[in-house]
């Protein structure tokens, strides 16, 4: 596992598998609005409207190994983080979803779609994550459960401390998810979108055009952004981001012109994404 700070308020955790990026913000203190300030697209992962507010941390996604997950509440209070007061999933793929094996009383929150899917899909992020563990020989202490999990609006504002959360809608890769922006630290986390070791893929309900869509409603965001942190792979800074989402776009878009002849971005040309195009070929013809 490794620990990289992007800004004194943002921690990226780095998973030794599967290069899965776990965000830890900080939200500094301040007060809460009260109902009359609250709009309806404002939303609370624990916390009280109009109280006042100490700082708080969000952990956004989560790293994949036992240990790592037992590790996350030290390196929080070495860090100076205080314990989190909320958990937050881009979406509901199981290793986005791992982070209450680490903080089993924590709420968990989600867009709206990431909620209805995992009431649409009982049990399915369990049973992935233990085919996941026989495949590699992993044995956990404690079985997956999800307990309350909070749906979140999405296009939507997410209160931490004194400060928001921009939670916007991030479908195509599945059908659900959604990007979130930390914008006081210029930082931009974007689920399984912009990564520079996976091509775009299409799981059960993704989509092209949603796909496609989701990279043109990043696009200014990823421009305002000084660091853009994909579900898998290297963080990236504001050009970087921009050419991924460029071959991205050119990808998908080939796909749906020329089916098993698209050409695969450049550095992500090999055996297995191989694979994952065979598999995103496979689902445009279903």
């Amino acid at each position: 596992m490794r620990v990289v700070s992007l800004h004194p308020d943002v921690l990226v955790v780095t998973s030794a598998l599967l290069h899965l990026n776990c965000v830890i913000v900080l939200g500094a203190a301040g007060r809460g609005g009260g109902a009359a300030e609250a709009s309806a697209s404002e939303s609370s992962v624990g916390g009280r409207a109009g109280a006042p507010l100490e700082a708080e941390a969000f952990v956004i996604d989560s790293p994949v190994l036992p240990d790592e997950l037992d590790a996350l509440p030290a390196m929080l209070e070495q860090a100076g983080f205080p314990a989190p007061s909320g958990l937050l999933a881009t979406h509901g793929d199981w290793d986005h979803l791992l982070g209450r094996l680490a903080f089993p009383s924590v709420a968990l929150g989600v867009a709206q779609s990431t909620a209805a899917r995992l009431v649409a899909e009982p049990g399915a992020a369990q049973r992935e994550l233990r085919a996941f563990d026989e495949e590699i020989y992993v044995e956990r202490r404690h079985p997956l459960a999800l307990g309350s999990v909070q749906a979140l609006p999405v296009p939507g504002r997410c209160g931490i401390g004194g400060h928001e959360l921009e939670l916007h809608a991030a479908g195509g890769h599945t059908v659900d998810g959604m990007a979130i922006r930390i914008t006081w630290a210029k930082v931009l986390v974007v689920g399984d979108y912009l990564s520079t070791v996976e091509i775009p893929t299409l799981t059960a309900g993704g989509d092209p055009d949603a796909y496609l869509a989701t990279l043109a409603r990043l696009r200014p965001f990823v421009q305002d952004a000084e660091h853009v942190v994909p579900g898998h792979g290297p963080v990236l800074n504001r050009d970087r981001a921009l050419a991924v989402l460029d071959e991205d776009v050119a990808y998908l878009r080939a796909l749906c012109e020329l089916d098993v002849d698209a050409a695969l971005p450049a550095g992500r040309d090999n055996r297995a994404q191989r694979r994952l195009h065979a598999r995103n070929v496979a689902r445009q013809a279903s």
